[in-house]
């Protein structure tokens, strides 16, 4: 019986993409760099920022990375609530879930900070057991010991958590972690990379996950 679950952020439970890629095509514009589309850079996130501008950056422009990194914070600290908003359907997945007392958490591979703010702001109504960040405490995702610490903390046993996101490293942090995965058709990458990666179940929409519970 399924007791709990671990949620990815962006992608899955928040559409933030147009916060991010107008915060990254800033940069570029700054530096008369090349910009791209909300759907170019869906396949470029998911890493952290500093992996999105190593991407994002030209190949001969990597010593610029750290300039690059100051300059985007500099841009997303002051509009990364501007367009980020709940999926149809998410806020009332959550409230369902809580209806049903299903402990939840989120890891998530966005600095701490954002990502407490960003739940804060939208889902401030909601009980999650923690929303877990980018921290220097835990090595980012795929590696599983974020994951490993809210199931402990949740005091659940793995087969009792579901992990659900919208790409190959939330699958892949799912299957370091042994637990059971979720992929979620709406978010950034689809279904192709999600049954690729291995995905015990496919959500077409939010409510689809309590077919799984």
């Amino acid at each position: 019986m399924i007791k709990g679950i671990i949620f990815d952020l962006d992608g899955t439970l928040l559409d933030t993409i147009k916060d991010i890629g107008n915060s990254v095509n800033a940069v570029m514009e700054d530096n008369g760099f090349k910009t791209y589309s909300y759907d170019e850079y869906k396949l470029m996130v998911g890493n952290g920022f500093r992996k999105l501008l190593e991407r994002a950056l030209p190949e001969d422009k990597q010593d610029l990375i750290e300039e690059a990194m100051h300059s985007f914070l500099y841009y997303y600290d002051k509009h990364y609530m501007e367009s980020s908003v709940p999926y149809e359907g998410i806020r009332e997945l959550l409230s369902e879930l809580q209806k049903r007392q299903i402990k939840m958490a989120i890891n998530t591979n966005k600095r701490n900070d954002y990502a407490n703010n960003l739940i804060n702001h939208v889902f401030g109504d909601v009980d999650f057991i923690e929303v877990l960040g980018e921290k220097a405490e835990f090595p980012k995702k795929p590696s599983p010991e974020a994951a490993l610490y809210l199931i402990d903390k949740m005091g659940l046993k793995k087969e009792e958590v579901l992990y659900i996101g919208d790409s190959s490293t939330d699958i892949k942090t799912a299957l370091n972690a042994g637990l059971s995965s979720i992929g979620v058709n709406w978010g950034f990458r689809g279904e192709a990379e999600l049954k690729r990666e291995g995905a015990t179940y496919i959500a077409y929409q939010p409510s689809d996950i309590l077919k799984y519970l």
